[in-house]
Order: C-alpha cells, then structure tokens, then sequence
C-alpha cells in the first residue's frame, strides 16, 4: 500500500478489521509477521529496537483518540517533551514550542494541565506534540472518537490546514465519515486485508 508523500489517507474498516494495527506497522511499534515496511525509503526489516525508536522519533508522529498527554505536565511540557532527546537548547526549545502551540490555537492555555482543558484542546495540544519534531509522517489513530461533532470538525480542518500548508503525510485510522469525505485516498479494510481504495482526488 504505497502512501504518496503529503498524503491525507484514511484507514477505513470495522473494528477488528487491521487499522490500528497497519498503524502500528508504520509506527514501528510492531514487527510485521511477512512482507515489509518502507518509510522514507527505509526497509524497517532488520533494524535494531534502538533503530527503530530513532525513527519513530524523528520521522513519525502519532495522535490518539485518548490523548495520552502526561497528566503532570503542563500543555507546554507535553509538546516540549519529545524534544527533550534532540540537541536543541533551551531557548530555541521553547521558541518551537510556542509556535507549535500558536499553530494549533492553544496558545492562551500553555500553563493548563491535562484535567484544565476540554477534549479539543487536549487533542490539539497532541496534534502540536505529535509535529514539534518535524515528521514526515503523522499517523493518527481515530482521532476524533472522543470529540463532539462540533469539536472534531475543527480537529480535522485544522489537521487538513497542516496538510496542505506543510505537505506532511497524514494516515488516519477511523470510522468518522467527516475524515473520510476530506481524505485523499481511502483505504478499506477487511479481515486485516485491503478490500478496496477509494481515491476522492479524481
């Protein structure tokens, strides 16, 4: 299943179908049984866990459905934590953050905790943590499962936005039409096999 670069792809199936775990797949999360992965023209096959951890953090990011933001840190602790394994200084560190933070519209509630903000804004702070290190490839695993119509609409324009602004590559796992009617392709799956792909570009 090739995915072009600068791609919003949606993983479309019912559940038990394969999405999170193609998803996990392409995050180097779990080792494929057969075949192989290639990200960015890397074969993921024989590289060492600390291999894969390096890619993971520097070309891949990943949203939730569940956030999983840590609780004791502040909105700007989370977005700032990948960061915290790269050389980069404190400064520039916090400058990137800020504007990450801007990017998103969270901004006003950087010192909040976790338990201070609303669905939305704790999924836009993991959208700014899940791009802060600049991957070329965002995987987000139903994003919108938690949200209120209202809210996830704006989640998905403001992921779309990025998109098309940055030409990041975008890989959704969902059963949200919305994410479907804006996606580029979608691909179907059944029984941990693709059915079918729906290109919406044509």
């Amino acid at each position: 299943m090739p995915t072009e670069e600068g791609e919003f792809l949606a993983l479309a199936g019912p559940s038990g179908s394969g999405k999170s775990t193609l998803l996990n797949l392409i995050g180097c999360i779990d080792t494929p049984s057969s075949g192989s992965v290639v990200i960015d023209g890397e074969t993921l096959s024989g590289k060492t866990s600390g291999q894969l951890a390096d890619l993971r953090a520097t070309k891949i990011g990943f949203v939730f459905q569940t956030f999983n933001l840590l609780p004791v840190l502040s909105a700007f602790e989370n977005v700032e934590y990948p960061l915290l394994s790269f050389r980069i200084n404190r400064e520039k560190r916090r400058e990137r953050v800020s504007r990450y933070l801007e990017i998103v519209g969270i901004d006003k509630f950087a010192n909040h905790r976790p338990n201070q903000l609303s669905g939305g804004q704790r999924q836009r702070v993991a959208i700014a943590r899940a791009l802060i290190t600049n991957p070329a490839i965002v995987l987000a695993d139903e994003p919108t499962a938690n949200l209120d119509h209202k809210t996830g609409s704006s989640i998905l324009k403001l992921m779309k936005k990025i998109n098309q602004a940055r030409g990041t590559t975008f890989i959704f796992s969902t059963h949200d039409p919305k994410v479907i009617e804006i996606a580029d392709r979608v691909v179907n799956l059944s029984d941990g096999r693709i059915s079918d792909i729906d290109s919406t570009t044509d």
